[in-house]
């Protein structure tokens, strides 16, 4: 006899209420989650460890003990946009912020391993420096004008100038350190 087994996806971020939220007081019906209402959900965010807060709950302050850092769930899917020739001196040579360019291909390994820096990085320098990816085999028009040989290339544009090319798959702490030069 076969028995039918159903998966369970549980989620490995603990719901914590936000700041702004009070704990609820007295309740008349008894909660799983400790009088402190439902959970809210916003994604997987790492918010600042707090050793002890206050609260201040019905006109009365406590001290609530916290160990490590809050951790909450806040879905954040931003990846680097593509750009190809058609849009690129409008978005790369006219921008007024610095802009980060990668050039990379759909078969390159290494290229595959930098991606999730950049999409880091795009995430870290929001309103700071623009982040975009050329696909060399789509666009080579642009691989050519600027004499990519070699992929992954990052090329830091500022300006409209290319300022700073960096070849290969690097450490996030260099791609930083670049970065950190044109702000």
């Amino acid at each position: 006899m076969a028995t039918v087994l159903e998966s369970v996806a549980i989620p490995r971020c603990s719901a914590l209420p936000s700041r702004g939220v009070s704990p609820v007081v007295a309740s008349s019906v008894s909660s799983p989650f400790g009088g402190r209402g439902l959970p809210q959900f916003r994604g997987l965010k790492v918010a600042p460890s707090l050793s002890a807060r206050s609260l201040v709950s019905s006109g009365r302050s406590s001290r609530v003990a916290r160990r490590g850092g809050l951790i909450f769930c806040e879905a954040q899917t931003a990846e680097v946009p593509p750009i190809t020739s058609d849009a690129w001196k409008s978005l790369v040579l006219e921008s007024d912020l610095p802009v980060l360019v990668e050039f990379w291909a759909p078969w390159c390994g290494p290229c595959r391993m930098i991606h999730p820096i950049i999409d880091e990085l795009s995430k870290e320098y929001v309103g700071k420096v623009k982040f975009y990816k050329v696909n060399t085999d789509e666009s080579p028009s642009i691989a050519t004008e600027y004499g990519i040989r070699s992929i992954p290339t990052v090329i830091m544009f500022k300006n409209g100038e290319k300022k700073e090319a960096i070849i290969g798959a690097v450490p996030k702490s260099t791609l930083t350190t670049s970065i950190e030069k044109f702000l």
